[in-house]
């Protein structure tokens, strides 16, 4: 006779959407905006609208810089997206941009978001930049200042990670490489992303790749 299957003997896939800073600064009209950024937004929702069931954990990573952070090219008599070394990292010279506080930090004002919705700051020491919402940019691991983001997802016990948002060849590369040096299973979700330029958004494609990370749409989740 066969017996029927225990539900509490299959283990279950727990799985996170990662947000990637949806800041009014990197729309267009920001600071510091990323070209068609704004598009992002309906996708996002729509993946909310469809899956919430889908997702144990939703996380909005939040740049969040003080005035004087490094990152600022008017805080280092520097030209507008130059590079300079800063402390052995080399740190791309930004236009001042998602100030604490500021409008330009806030979260785009169409995002659907929801009261148990995990918020995660970040660049918020005024001598490093990070771009992973999971740590800073420091090159030596032990000197890297974590945002407390792996954690967060261990104790949900999250096994996959789906991460979007700005900009692709930046902030959602760097996430995107930390959660699989951290043992997550991850996926990038491509039509509800949006990069900077097109030779560093085909670089962080191939490196991604290399690492294991699953490249997804919006409409073809494996959920």
């Amino acid at each position: 006779e066969r017996r029927p299957h225990d539900p509490k003997a299959i283990a279950m896939t727990k799985r996170a959407l990662l947000l990637i800073d949806v800041q009014n600064d990197f729309m267009p009209g920001g600071s510091l905006a990323v070209p068609d950024g704004d598009s992002i937004v309906a996708v996002i929702n729509s993946i909310r609208e469809r899956h919430a069931a889908a997702f144990d954990l939703i996380v909005l990573s939040q740049d969040w810089h003080p005035h004087n952070h490094c990152s600022f090219y008017t805080n280092n008599g520097a030209e507008p997206f130059s590079v300079k070394n800063l402390d052995g990292v080399d740190q791309v010279m930004w236009p001042p941009h998602c100030v604490q506080d500021s409008p330009g930090a806030a979260f785009h004002p169409g995002l659907q978001r929801a009261p148990q919705d995990v918020v995660v700051l970040k660049g918020t020491h005024t001598g490093m930049d990070s771009y992973s919402a999971f740590a800073d940019n420091a090159t030596i691991p032990e000197k890297r200042q974590k945002t407390g983001l792996a954690d967060i997802l261990k104790k949900t016990s999250i096994d996959e990670v789906y991460v979007c948002g700005l900009a692709t060849d930046y902030c959602v590369n760097y996430t995107c490489q930390d959660a699989a040096s951290e043992g997550f299973k991850v996926y990038c979700i491509e039509d509800a992303c949006r990069g900077i330029d097109p030779k560093t958004i085909a670089k962080a494609r191939e490196d991604l790749l290399a690492r294991g990370v699953i490249f997804t749409t919006s409409t073809s989740l494996p959920l």
